[in-house]
């Protein structure tokens, strides 16, 4: 097969659905084993162009990236438009793979994608008035035109099936994995004092003034509340002396970062998924996390659970957490391990396949 797989947002700071494409991608190529061709295209700005070369340098495939000035535009006019078919770029196709960025028209061959959650459907609120646009058109044209949708968790598919009205066998669940990095021998982050991590854009739906207040309640313990995540969006305070903001950090310092904390909290309102419960979980830390069903597959039974709008329970959360330091660490490195990019690259494998086969 000749598989075309938008690689678009990795032009921006790889995040959640970033780091998520570039694994998946990469299970993709090993699960491929040399027999398919991969093709990572994007219509993209003079950042892609540097961008999303160094975070696919790794992943054996073939790059087809056209400059485009202003290119978010263009990428939203082709989707609208549809016309002309991807193939005018990058010749015959048997599967096409879009992002959340675009929606591009094609001749023939398998149409899939990734959903990784519904929020600007559910709670539009909680995004920007342009992401809310964006991921609308794209969910009405995926309800309407995709063979294969691919989800990152059971929970995503069946708001995927129950808000879009996808048939359930039209959806396929693949769980992300975890990068190597993430583990618990290894360099540790030293802040100069015991830390709580948490990780994430800052932004309504993540909840953090709910960890800032629960971090204050914490009383005399000698714990800094370090906040790794890019600016995002809203109106988050997170003031206090004891409060440490590391902006964005790359994956290796992230990896020090996971290590070194005396555990890692999770108050986020709702998620696709929660990759960072798993990521410091497989690092050797005890997790406290959002007690929302979205967050159950990540979760497992290896965290404190915690009502994300309670600060009190998110602080009494962290006491247990840092009482059952060794029973959640060991707890939580067993459940880590239950989840791989290449079972995720095999899961879209045998989804395209099958596809195909239908479709021919």
């Amino acid at each position: 097969m000749r598989i075309a797989y938008d690689v678009s947002p990795l032009s921006h700071p790889r995040t959640g659905i970033g780091n998520y494409m570039r694994g998946a991608l990469a299970g993709l190529a090993e699960a491929a084993a040399g027999e398919h061709e991969i093709v990572a295209f994007a219509p993209t700005s003079p950042q892609g162009l540097r961008a999303i070369p160094e975070a696919l340098a790794a992943v054996p495939v073939e790059l087809r990236l056209r400059f485009l000035p202003f290119a978010h535009h263009w990428r939203q006019a082709w989707s609208r438009l549809g016309r002309p078919p991807v193939e005018r770029f990058l010749g015959p196709i048997d599967v096409l793979h879009f992002s959340d960025w675009m929606y591009p028209p094609q001749r023939g061959g398998v149409r899939a994608t990734t959903i990784h959650d519904l929020v600007p459907l559910r709670f539009p609120e909680w995004v920007q008035r342009r992401t809310e646009r964006m991921h609308g058109a794209k969910y009405r044209n995926t309800a309407r035109t995709c063979h294969v949708v691919f989800t990152n968790s059971e929970f995503t598919k069946r708001d995927v099936v129950d808000l879009l009205g996808v048939e359930p066998e039209r959806v396929r669940v693949a769980h992300p994995g975890v990068d190597p990095r993430f583990r618990p021998d290894g360099e540790r982050a030293d802040l100069g004092r015991p830390y709580v991590l948490t990780v994430a854009t800052l932004e309504p739906r993540k909840n953090l003034g709910a960890l800032v207040a629960a971090h204050r309640l914490l009383g005399d313990r000698d714990l800094a509340l370090a906040v790794a995540g890019a600016e995002g969006w809203g109106k988050e305070r997170l003031d206090g002396e004891d409060v440490v903001r590391l902006g964005f950090v790359d994956d290796e310092r992230l990896a020090r970062l996971y290590r070194g904390a005396a555990c890692f909290a999770y108050p986020s309102r709702f998620e696709g998924f929660g990759m960072p419960i798993v990521e410091a979980m497989a690092s050797g830390v005890p997790v406290v996390a959002s007690s929302h069903p979205s967050m159950d597959e990540s979760c497992g039974d290896a965290a404190v659970r915690a009502d994300p709008e309670a600060p009190e329970a998110i602080a009494a959360a962290i006491e247990e957490a840092l009482a059952r330091r060794d029973e959640l660490v060991a707890r939580g490195l067993a459940h880590a391990a239950r989840f791989s990019w290449l079972e995720a690259g095999r899961t879209l494998l045998r989804g395209y396949a099958e596809l195909r086969s239908s479709c021919a």
